[in-house]
């Protein structure tokens, strides 16, 4: 059995300003980067060896912070599979006018059945490759908490309004096909 930590990478600017990132490449802030250092340190002593992350830069910089509080080098590769879900012509409108533009879903979006398709496929391949590893992966608020809502019995959401935070981690065991929610490792800085 492989144990996959998703971490969902440091706050960006756009994040701040609330607005629709997906597939665009926008980098760390400065508290992003303090929130990476921070979800590196709550895996530390966990037993991690390996650190991967999606394709895009402010995934793969919070991998190699996250690698650098393990003591590692990383990110060890980059997943295309864990990137954020592509929102097509939405990407950098504000959050909050999202059902005012796209009141019927935003119709270039990448369905939300393929995003959750392909993380499953990319942790099935991670954990048949790295069997019986821990493995701390770099990704995206949007992948993790679709993958959450579509795994039974892992509770999400367990209270009103949460939400996947920057730099939040979330436990994973992968066994063969089967992916099972562990634990969350809450953040310890304010969000």
């Amino acid at each position: 059995m492989t144990t996959i930590a998703l971490v969902r990478h440091g706050q960006t600017d756009w994040n701040l300003a609330g607005r629709i990132q997906g597939s665009s490449d926008i980098p760390l802030n400065d508290t992003g980067r303090d929130q990476a250092r921070d979800a590196g340190h709550r895996l530390s002593g966990r037993g991690f060896t390996k650190v991967v992350s999606s394709t895009l830069g402010r995934a793969a910089e919070t991998a190699q912070l996250v690698a650098d509080q393990l003591g590692l080098t990383g990110p060890d590769e980059r997943v295309p599979e864990l990137v954020e879900r592509a929102y097509g012509s939405a990407e950098g409108v504000p959050g909050e006018d999202l059902p005012l533009l796209y009141p019927h879903g935003v119709p270039d979006a990448e369905p939300e059945a393929e995003v959750v398709a392909r993380t499953r496929r990319a942790m099935v391949d991670l954990a048949a490759r790295f069997p019986d590893d821990r493995i701390a992966a770099a990704t995206h608020g949007g992948v993790i908490g679709r993958l959450l809502r579509d795994l039974p019995g892992s509770g999400f959401p367990s209270r009103e309004h949460q939400r996947v935070l920057n730099g939040s981690v979330w436990v994973f065991e992968v066994d063969g096909d089967d992916i099972r929610f562990i634990e969350e490792l809450s953040p310890t800085t304010e969000q």
